[in-house]
């Protein structure tokens, strides 16, 4: 007999129906407050879990990120590094100036009125004293410093230890959020919503997501266009047919909200388009870990909206600061669902949020239910960066290699 497959619901439609029960329960005023603290004490010890894994996610990942990214960079790779970077950082300021244009629209002095009802929400049963080992501001210069060090040591041909060390403890970290945090995630955005719906807060706050949802995806959705228009200007092919080719791989980024799950889909698309095997094994994987423009657009525009919400500064100054951080900061970022926003937490103080308080309970809640979108936009991206670098590589680098006993090189297209 064959064995049934078990059903698996996935992560977004999780959450969704998290968001729904929470609402729905937290209007049920027949059931007693101390029936609904429970859930909203998971919660509170939750964000406690959340404030204590933020230091460690901060060293876990970008002590091996920098070190990653630095070491051996040759042109290929600093070209490479460049678009990824200056794609992300185009997105996220254009998503900037479009929210900061068009969110007032909907975001108006009585949905602000609602929001803030902090102190008519329950208090948790009991929390716990976990106190992080150390601040986020000292997880961040640790990192970076040891980071570069780390990196350096190894182009002297040392440093392997301490490089296999940051890398095995990223991995626990990895599995701390694996096993842990992102299974976790339904219950505490249970207990924050039905907190928020016991408060009365809720429903100006959905009639916020759903708007920003189709902006952020409609802003996807155009600067995918864009690049890939320009992509097929700049080789000669014809960008209608290379956005048709990166169909499957879109599709798949949205069932697996993983860039890393998406990679070896995303490289037949990449062969479609005609990027030579040399070239878009290189790329493929390397952009599915330093090229996050979808999900800087989602953040960018969630930090937004949230600053919107509680009439806070949002000014273009603070804001280019902590875009150009994320563009460096979500390199790091692991390939599973709920990375980018996992990893971007911590630098989210920047701009006045308490990743652990009520407004990161917001911002994870507005971005983790469309992190799907975001991944498949990432990955797109990744494709066209393929496609302009395989043409500078065939044409300023290929072609002026010396040949080899008097053979020119030839490209591997398969």
């Amino acid at each position: 007999m064959e064995k049934r497959k078990k059903f698996k619901i996935g992560l977004v439609p999780k959450l969704l129906i998290a968001i729904g029960l929470g609402v729905l329960v937290g209007q049920l005023t027949f059931i007693p407050d101390f029936i609904l603290q429970i859930p909203i004490t998971f919660s509170a010890l939750f964000s406690r879990l959340l404030a204590f894994i933020i230091p460690l996610m901060i060293v876990g990942f970008v002590v091996k990120g920098i070190s990653d990214l630095t070491d051996g960079a040759g042109k290929l790779l600093g070209l490479n590094a460049l678009m990824a970077y200056s794609n992300t950082l185009i997105g996220g300021f254009i998503a900037y100036f479009l929210a900061s244009s068009l969110f007032p629209l909907f975001i108006d002095a009585s949905v602000r009125e609602s929001v803030q009802t902090e102190g008519t929400e329950l208090a948790p049963l009991f929390t716990l004293p976990l106190e992080p080992l150390f601040d986020v501001t000292s997880a961040i210069v640790f990192a970076f410093l040891f980071g570069v060090f780390i990196s350096w040591l190894r182009k002297e041909k040392k440093g392997e230890v301490m490089y296999n060390f940051f890398a095995e403890f990223g991995a626990i970290i990895t599995r701390i959020l694996t096993v842990i945090i992102i299974p976790g995630l339904p219950f505490y955005i249970f207990g924050n919503f039905l907190n928020l719906s016991y408060s009365g807060a809720v429903f100006s706050l959905l009639s916020v997501f759903w708007r920003v949802f189709i902006v952020v995806v409609g802003l996807q959705l155009l600067l995918i266009t864009i690049l890939f228009i320009l992509a097929g200007l700049y080789t000669g092919k014809n960008p209608i047919t290379l956005l048709k080719n990166q169909i499957p791989g879109y599709f798949t980024a949205l069932g697996t909200q993983s860039s890393a799950a998406t990679i070896p889909v995303n490289m037949e698309c990449a062969r479609k388009n005609g990027v030579s095997k040399e070239i878009r094994e290189f790329v493929i994987p390397l952009s599915a870990t330093i090229h996050l423009m979808g999900s800087v657009v989602t953040i960018t525009s969630c930090v937004t909206a949230v600053l919107l919400m509680f009439d806070m500064p949002h000014s273009f100054g603070m804001m280019a600061g902590f875009i150009a951080t994320l563009g460096v900061a979500l390199i790091a970022a692991p390939g599973a669902p709920g990375g980018a926003i996992m990893s971007a937490l911590p630098f989210v103080y920047m701009v006045g949020i308490d990743p652990t308080g009520t407004l990161g309970n917001l911002l994870i809640s507005l971005y983790i239910t469309q992190d799907s979108f975001g991944t498949a936009a990432n990955v797109s991206g990744d494709n066209a960066i393929a496609l302009v670098i395989d043409k500078v590589y065939d044409k300023h680098i290929l072609k002026k290699a010396v040949p080899v006993k008097g053979k020119a090189y030839s490209r591997v297209s398969n």
